[in-house]
């Protein structure tokens, strides 16, 4: 059988998640702390806030400490990577058109020879077989393999959530769907088979380490999640470039004027952009923003 639609679409949604986890939490514990900044400009004035985002959480994970509810309500309006997330049948078909393309190499001879064992072993995992990829490209496969270690659902993701929060609002996007996933169909096929083999590895690592991520973003853990954006396949300097650092860099661009503007925003995006050297922080800091981390 080939990928269905939902489970191309599960995979695309999952694939810039931050892992989930075996165990599912119920209440809001107590070192809960997600990434949440105030902007202000040099003389003090509030000019919008910023949240970082886990795309995907398990059922019951609590996560709305009295830091990310204030600024979800005293924003204008959000700024989020997609807005439209619950139309998945838009994002699917979005999806399909660029992640198939016929007479793809087997995809065990698309990565090292000394990984093949693994990847192997993840398809299997993953209820497929490498026939289901004969006609799916490397980053598209990438993505439906990252899904094998992930426990956490697309549907509990904090973008979502604060997305329906601003309903009322109104809600805008940094690039939308076809944007999001042509920045994956753009790599080069060297940086897809980097991708492929990154993505191996970090499915390796994450079923040893179940939960690690998870927990670190929960807790606003900068050293742990500053690390996510450094190893893996962030180590790899285009892949790194193409999805963390080139994109932040436009979207600090496209946030000047909205922060001069009068309506104050609520950015959220994932939390790999708001940690590091190149993070949305550290540019809008460069633009003379003072940015400050709240419920410290």
């Amino acid at each position: 059988m080939t990928p269905t639609r939902s489970n191309l679409l599960a995979a695309f949604l999952g694939a810039l998640a931050l892992a989930g986890c075996s165990e599912t939490p119920q209440e809001l514990l107590p070192d809960t702390n997600p990434l949440v900044f105030e902007i202000t400009s040099e003389d003090g004035t509030v000019e919008g806030w910023m949240l970082g985002t886990i795309h995907a959480l398990p059922d019951g994970a609590e996560w709305r400490t009295e830091a990310v509810q204030q600024v979800v309500d005293q924003a204008d309006y959000l700024i989020v990577e997609i807005a439209a997330l619950d139309d998945s049948a838009a994002i699917g078909r979005t999806f399909n058109e660029l992640a198939t393309s016929p007479g793809q190499p087997a995809l065990t001879q698309r990565v090292d020879p000394g990984l093949r064992p693994a990847l192997r072993e993840i398809i299997e995992r993953s209820n497929r077989s490498e026939s289901d990829f004969s006609a799916v490209e490397t980053w598209a496969a990438a993505l439906i393999i990252a899904r094998v270690a992930a426990t956490g659902d697309p549907a509990n993701g904090v973008d979502r959530a604060v997305t329906r929060d601003f309903a009322e609002r109104g809600v805008r996007e940094f690039e939308g769907a076809l944007a999001q996933l042509s920045i994956f169909d753009s790599l080069s096929e060297d940086d897809q088979r980097d991708l492929l083999e990154g993505v191996i590895l970090e499915v390796e690592q994450t079923l040893k380490r179940p939960g690690r991520l998870r927990n670190a973003w929960l807790k606003g853990d900068t050293e742990i999640l500053e690390e996510a954006t450094r190893t893996g396949i962030m180590a790899d300097p285009e892949l790194r470039e193409a999805l963390i650092v080139r994109r932040n860099r436009r979207w600090a661009d496209m946030l000047e004027s909205d922060l001069k503007a009068a309506p104050r925003p609520l950015i959220a995006v994932g939390t790999g952009h708001m940690v590091g050297a190149h993070s949305l922080v550290t540019m809008l800091e460069e633009r003379g923003y003072r940015v400050t981390r709240l419920g410290q």
